[in-house]
């Protein structure tokens, strides 16, 4: 059992080094090349947080283990919302974008909605897969059109700013090595395989001896562990006064999950959905989403300390029937 633990450990601490310096290298190339500051943080920034996921989901499915390979994406966008963006309102009221009511957050409904009925017959096969993927492109597509076609405000033009040059690690004018960038992102990328190895190996090696189903491991310690960076980056915007950033990143990670994540894993491998899934969690991933309707849209545009506690609560609730009735 130690040695599970120890392998569930070391990879996911493997897992969040090589996510961040995938992210690092890929942003640094992305702004070297003069890309938009505000394409940037829309895609390279909004997709790394998800690296870890897609890595375990990946790996999990091509190791046959597919019930840690679709709890961990659901499980992690649970976590998003109930736990991440509870502790983000609890330390400050958070301010909801134009763009987050209008565009953002429908997209996440429609992506939580479409699982749900891909689901439905206990499986999400390459088809479906595709479709998800193609549906990723879109949402992309429209939302840098979206960013190069209006005028943002100075505060989000700031916001947009700091973000990309933050996780990019550059000061105001300076530049990169190409090699050194490149290297950093070859880096993250076998950083990602080994740690997202170990992970899978760690959980399935710890469900056998504490004889729990995978699913239990993907929906707990693994999505979990792999939804960090999200925890991270919401926590520390939010302390430096920047809170709207983490429900924007709370949203685009969970619709990043639920298009990319499924849709790459299912496009090359058919995922079989467990039956406690179709029944509880894909309902409970709908609940949190739905969850959000009336803290954003019904006048108020903040999400309150109140909500915070409501979300950790509806969470803490869940996780700990989960645990109970496994």
């Amino acid at each position: 059992m130690l040695i599970a633990l120890l392998q569930l450990a070391v990879g996911l601490v493997i897992l969040s080094a090589g996510g961040h310096y995938l992210v690092r290298g890929a942003t640094a190339i992305a702004l070297l090349a003069r890309v938009s500051v505000t394409v940037v943080a829309l895609t390279v920034v909004a997709m790394g947080t998800s690296i870890p996921e897609l890595a375990v989901s990946f790996t999990a499915a091509a190791r046959g283990s597919t019930d840690i390979a679709y709890s961990n994406l659901i499980g992690s966008s649970i976590f998003n919302i109930g736990a991440i963006l509870g502790v983000a309102a609890l330390i400050a009221v958070i301010p909801v974008q134009r763009q987050t009511v209008r565009v953002e957050y429908p997209i996440m409904l429609i992506a939580s909605i479409a699982v749900l009925l891909l689901a439905r017959d206990g499986l999400v096969d390459r088809v479906e897969g595709v479709a998800l993927v193609v549906g990723l492109g879109l949402f992309v597509s429209y939302t840098v059109y979206l960013a190069r076609r209006g005028v943002p405000s100075a505060t989000e033009e700031m916001s947009l700013d700091r973000e990309a040059k933050r996780t990019a690690h550059l000061k105001q004018g300076a530049r990169h090595a190409w090699g050194i960038n490149t290297g950093l992102v070859l880096l993250g990328c076998v950083a990602l395989v080994a740690g997202a190895n170990l992970v899978v190996a760690g959980a399935v090696t710890g469900a056998e001896i504490i004889g729990v189903e995978e699913r239990i491991i993907g929906l707990t310690v693994i999505a979990m562990g792999t939804s960090l960076p999200e925890l991270a980056t919401c926590v520390a915007a939010t302390r430096q006064n920047e809170p709207e950033i983490a429900l924007g990143n709370v949203i685009g990670s969970n619709i990043f999950n639920l298009f990319a994540i499924l849709g790459i894993t299912a496009s090359a491998f058919t995922v079989p959905v467990h039956e406690r899934s179709l029944a509880l969690d894909n309902w409970v991933l709908l609940g949190f989403t739905l969850a959000l309707f009336p803290m954003m849209w019904l006048g108020r545009k903040r999400i309150s300390r109140f909500d915070g506690v409501l979300l950790l609560t509806a969470f803490v609730a869940y996780m700990s029937y989960v645990v109970i009735t496994r």
